[in-house]
């Protein structure tokens, strides 16, 4: 019998970094739920949204930064693709994240305001961003953003 192929759970974010004096810090999230896991911040992609549009929604409500407050790195995205197990139905999905760069501008005085869907955030250098991860493409995903910004992002 023919199976149809189930369309993948979308989500989309955007890997948020600054400099603290010259040194590359990411931003990663402690989930308050479930394995509690730490990523960038992200979310599901509403109907009739863009993946893009998720991103910018999704960073402002669970991290508390606009777009006013940061530089977009539009020219560099990444997707994630991995199988996701629901908690309702013990289902495992396929689940496709992308991800865009953006650097916070004023670290200093732009901060972090956590929603409840998160318990925890810390600014990491990438070794620091790698050890916390616990995910192999994740962690893949952050070396590109590394190199990309090393190669490509003039410091302010």
């Amino acid at each position: 019998m023919f199976k149809m192929m189930e369309q993948p759970v979308r989500a989309a974010g955007l890997i948020v970094f600054r400099r603290v004096k010259s040194e590359i810090q990411y931003l990663l999230m402690q989930h308050s739920y479930g394995a509690r896991h730490w990523t960038p911040p992200k979310g599901h992609v509403d109907e009739g949204e863009s993946d893009y549009q998720t991103a910018l929604r999704e960073t402002e409500e669970e991290a508390g930064i606009s777009i006013k407050v940061l530089k977009l790195v539009t020219d560099f995205k990444v997707e994630l693709n991995y199988k996701v197990t629901s908690h309702r139905d013990g289902i495992a999905r396929p689940k496709v994240v992308t991800y865009w760069l953006a650097e916070l501008l004023h670290p200093e005085v732009n901060t972090i305001k956590l929603s409840e869907e998160h318990s925890d955030y810390k600014w990491l250098t990438l070794d620091e961003t790698l050890k916390l991860s616990g995910f192999s493409d994740q962690n893949e995903m952050f070396i590109k953003c590394n190199n990309f910004i090393e190669k490509n992002i003039v410091t302010n």
